[in-house]
């Protein structure tokens, strides 16, 4: 480069073609580094302070060297302005206030000079090509790419694009996979982010829609957009789930995934590294899609539970390790897919539980009711488990149960809107005593009870719960499940911890009516707000009326 500096018109431009060539960047790039690199060295030749220019034309390669100077009255700065009388020797035209050019003669740059101008030009050409790489990929993520392991640094692989580099952090790999230098991979392309040393350009082998690209590239049908792949979970390395479905009636999705004697899936196997696959219809219905997610064990029963996004799935007993799989890998990988808490139980399990919930529920409206067992248990039975319902459900409803009339019915009612009343006074003195104010009484969707866990939580005045954020309000508490140790299996349902979720979490209300409780709790600073300049006004006019007393 050193040479390129001093070369002749025509070397110059045949080298500015060569590195545009190589580094596939603007051939001007190239050119504007030049130049910038000849008034580098100039300025060191004919001092800093001089407002030295350069062009280097890209056609015949001439260059013109020269110094802008500003004509003034009175020269204060020799570097950067002239007076009148010298400027119109370079410029007849040139009056005060202008900027002229002084042509400068060409410099025979040095070994130093040469070698600055070298880095100035290898700094501008770098940055156009990190420039063009991150321009080249910035729209590519989701894209599944093949390149070159080139090293492997701290259990991260350094991967040659070709242009560019990418990285597989370690946990985006396939667990167990050696990664050998020279050898081809693919992967997709999950995040590509702008940095000061380049694009960094991110890479997954463990990601979930890597598995989708790969059916993609193996089964037409998806590639055509005939069958799609609405679900998929991943264990990357041991074994994955996909739930597709066909819009085709005619094609099977299992099938056309599976391929002429498992030809499809297994190439997409070998690529995951022997990961087992389950290739699952996808359903509408989400117990029939939760059903075939948990294959290949049988499932007896689901049940839904919409307002907190869980599952209980009942299994025969034989069938519960199955269910789970081997360190809970199968209940993991369904859950993930049909993105919902999902709790296997047992039939036995169930049964005791569904006894349980009888026991309590009757219990609960044999006192609360004063009536019978008979009656209590009958209520249970018919679907009844809160005073709420039986108090504003419809009298006919109530009625229409075997045994009950009209007259028993409204007697029902009378005494649940009594017991209400009765929790409602019992939790307001409860409330009292823990100190919560009667301003949160008055805000929206919050009962008794609400105020009594609210006050317990510490929160009560209107500015403790208008500090909230709506989730943690209301944010329904989540099961976890623990483990024995980092390798063990899930343990039971009954050995199952909470997280604490909002301070109403266990209420279940929604988010709808979070943010309108938060925003009644707010008003009043919003009213502060509103009333303050007016208070300001009235102590300005009494300061003012006190003032005029006193004169």
């Amino acid at each position: 480069m050193a040479s390129a500096i001093s070369a002749n018109k025509a070397e110059l431009l045949a080298i500015a073609n060569a590195v545009a060539s190589e580094k596939m960047i603007d051939k001007s790039i190239v050119i504007e580094a030049m130049e910038e690199a000849i008034q580098k060295s100039a300025r060191n030749r004919y001092g800093s302070e001089n407002d030295i220019r350069a062009k280097l034309d890209p056609q015949t390669g001439d260059l013109s060297l020269w110094r802008v100077v500003e004509v003034v009255e009175e020269v204060e700065d020799y570097f950067k302005q002239v007076d009148l009388k010298a400027a119109q020797k370079l410029d007849a035209n040139a009056k005060l206030g202008d900027f002229i050019v002084d042509p400068l003669p060409p410099v025979d740059l040095g070994r130093i000079d040469a070698q600055s101008a070298k880095q100035v030009i290898f700094q501008k050409v770098r940055d156009a090509e990190r420039e063009r790489q991150y321009e080249e990929f910035k729209d590519r993520s989701g894209e599944v790419i093949t390149g070159v392991i080139k090293s492997v640094e701290f259990g991260h692989v350094i991967v040659n694009l070709g242009r560019a580099e990418g990285v597989i952090r370690r946990d985006q790999q396939i667990p167990r996979e050696a990664a050998r230098v020279g050898e081809r991979v693919r992967a997709l392309i999950t995040k590509v982010e702008r940095n000061n040393r380049g694009p960094q350009i991110f890479l997954s082998r463990a990601h979930p829609d890597f598995m989708k690209k790969l059916f993609a590239q193996e089964v037409p049908e998806i590639y055509d957009g005939i069958i799609e792949i609405k679900a998929a979970a991943r264990d990357p390395g041991s074994r994955a789930k996909i739930g597709v479905i066909s819009h085709d009636s005619s094609i099977d999705p299992v099938g056309a995934c599976v391929g002429m004697k498992g030809s499809r899936v297994q190439a997409v196997v070998q690529e995951l590294q022997g990961e087992k696959i389950d290739i699952i219809p996808w359903s509408e219905d989400g117990a029939t899609f939760i059903v075939n997610a948990l294959q290949p064990a049988t499932v007896s029963r689901v049940v839904l539970d919409e307002e907190d996004g869980r599952i209980e799935v009942v299994v025969p007993d034989d069938q519960l390790s199955l269910a789970i799989g081997r360190r809970g890998q199968n209940v993991r990988l369904a859950s993930q897919l049909t993105g919902n808490q999902i709790d296997i139980m047992t039939e036995e399990e169930a049964s005791e539980k569904r006894s349980k919930e009888f026991a309590e529920r009757s219990k609960m409206f044999e006192e609360e009711l004063d009536v019978d067992e008979t009656l209590s248990q009958l209520l249970v039975a018919e679907g009844f488990a809160e005073l709420e319902e039986v108090a504003y459900v419809e009298l006919a409803e109530l009625a229409s149960i075997e045994g009950f009339d009209e007259e028993l019915a409204e007697e029902l009612q009378s005494r649940a809107v009594e017991a209400i009343e009765r929790q409602e006074a019992t939790y307001r003195e409860e409330r009292r005593a823990l100190g919560v104010e009667d301003d949160l009484a008055e805000m929206p969707h919050l009962t008794e009870a609400m105020l009594v866990t609210l006050g317990k939580a510490g929160i009560k005045t209107l500015d403790d719960l208008a500090d909230l954020a709506t989730d943690e309000l209301i944010a329904k508490k989540r099961e976890q499940q623990r483990r024995r140790n980092n390798d063990g299996p899930p343990l039971r349902r009954n050995q199952r911890t909470e997280d604490k979720g909002g301070v109403l979490g266990e209420y279940g209300l929604s988010e709808e009516q979070g943010n309108e409780i938060i925003m009644a709790a707010r008003a009043h600073w919003f009213e502060d707000e509103e009333d303050a300049p007016a208070a300001s006004t009235q102590d300005s006019t009494q300061e003012a009326a006190d003032a005029d007393s006193e004169q």
